[in-house]
C-alpha cells in the first residue's frame, strides 16, 4: 500500500504562499483547480477547515462518512486522511493553518482540543460567515494594522470552530469494502493516470469488475469512475500551465497525450476554455495579486 498523498496547498495550488502560516481562498476557486471530487489525502503539519455556505457535500474523515448541506464545516487536523465531494453550486471558504498556531491555542486552553469533525451550523453560529468575509477582506486589501488583524481573525475563527467541534455530526454507516475499493482506485489513479490506463485495467488492479468499480464511485463520490481519472489529468494540466513555462504542446506530451489537438479539445471540454486562455487568465490573476503576495508574506514573517 502506498502512503496517502500529502497535499501542501502552498506548493501544489498557490506557490506564492508556500511558506505562509495561513492560506485562505474561496471554496469555488479551489474546486475550480482540484475539481469537485477530492480523493483521499492529508495535510501534513496543517489544520484545514472547509466552511460550506451552501450546497451539499459528501465528506469522508478517515473511515467515517458524512453527507450534509451548508451551512456546515468540516475540520481536518494534520495527517488525518480525508476525501470529499462538493456539489457544483457549493461555495464557501477554505482556511489552512500551520499546526503550531492551533497547538498554541489548545495549549492555552486544553478544552479546545478536537479531532476531525463535521458540524452542521445552527442559526446562532452564523457569525462565522462574517468572520470569514472579514478575513477575505483583510487579505485582499492593504490597511493599517493588517498583520495584526489577520493574526487575530485567524485565531478567533479557529477558536470558534474548535468550540463547535463538540457538536460534530454522527457518522453515517459506510461499507468498509466500498471504502477499500474507492481508496485503492485513487491510489492507482495517482500512480498511473499519466499512462492513460483503461478502466478495465484499474478494475483488474483492484480485483473487481468495471461495473462494481463504477457503482462504488457513484455511491461514494457521486461521480462515474472515468470522471475521477479525467479530473486528475485536468488537475495536473492546470498545475503545469500555472507553474511551468512549458508550452501547451509540451504539456500535452508530459501528460501522456499523443495529439496536441486532442489535448486542447480535452482541456476545452472540461475547463470551458483552451489551455492558452486558462494560462492567460490565471496569469492576469497573479499580476493583480502581486501586491497581495508581499503583504501575506509580511504577515507570515511577522510570526
Amino acid at each position: 500500500m502506498k502512503p496517502i498523498p500529502n497535499i501542501n496547498i502552498g506548493q501544489v495550488y498557490d506557490q506564492r504562499y508556500s511558506d505562509a502560516e495561513v492560506h485562505y481562498d474561496k471554496l469555488g476557486n479551489l474546486a475550480g483547480f482540484f475539481g469537485r471530487s477530492m480523493p483521499v489525502h492529508r495535510h501534513d503539519r496543517f489544520f484545514q477547515v472547509h466552511y460550506v455556505k451552501s450546497g451539499a457535500v459528501r465528506v469522508y474523515l478517515d473511515d467515517r462518512q458524512y453527507v450534509e448541506s451548508g451551512p456546515m464545516f468540516f475540520l481536518t487536523p494534520p495527517t488525518v486522511p480525508h476525501a470529499f465531494v462538493t456539489e457544483t453550486d457549493a461555495d464557501g471558504h477554505v482556511l489552512t493553518v500551520r499546526q503550531q498556531l492551533v497547538w498554541g491555542l489548545i495549549d492555552a486552553d486544553p478544552s479546545l482540543a478536537s479531532g476531525a469533525a463535521c458540524v452542521a451550523l445552527r442559526p446562532e453560529d452564523q457569525g462565522l460567515d462574517q468572520l470569514f468575509e472579514e478575513l477575505c477582506s483583510e487579505i485582499n486589501a492593504q490597511r493599517a494594522g493588517r498583520a495584526a488583524a489577520l493574526d487575530s481573525l485567524t485565531r478567533l475563527i479557529m477558536i470558534r470552530l474548535l468550540r463547535l467541534c463538540a457538536h460534530s455530526l454522527p457518522a453515517r454507516p459506510t461499507q468498509h469494502e466500498d471504502l477499500r475499493i474507492f481508496h485503492r482506485f485513487n491510489e492507482l489513479i495517482e500512480a498511473h493516470y499519466l499512462e492513460h490506463w483503461p478502466l478495465a485495467r484499474y478494475a483488474e488492479g483492484i480485483g473487481v469488475t468495471q461495473a462494481r468499480l463504477n457503482e462504488v464511485c457513484r455511491r461514494l463520490a457521486d461521480l462515474p469512475s472515468k470522471r475521477l481519472v479525467l479530473e486528475r489529468l485536468m488537475q495536473e494540466a492546470k498545475r503545469l500551465l500555472l507553474f511551468t513555462g512549458s508550452s501547451a504542446n509540451e504539456i500535452c506530451y508530459q501528460l501522456g497525450f499523443k495529439d496536441p489537438a486532442y489535448f486542447s479539445r480535452f482541456f476545452l471540454r472540461y475547463a470551458q476554455m483552451t489551455p492558452g486562455a486558462y494560462r492567460l487568465r490565471q496569469s492576469g490573476c497573479v499580476d493583480e495579486c502581486s501586491d497581495e503576495t508581499s503583504r501575506v508574506e509580511e504577515f507570515s514573517d511577522s510570526k
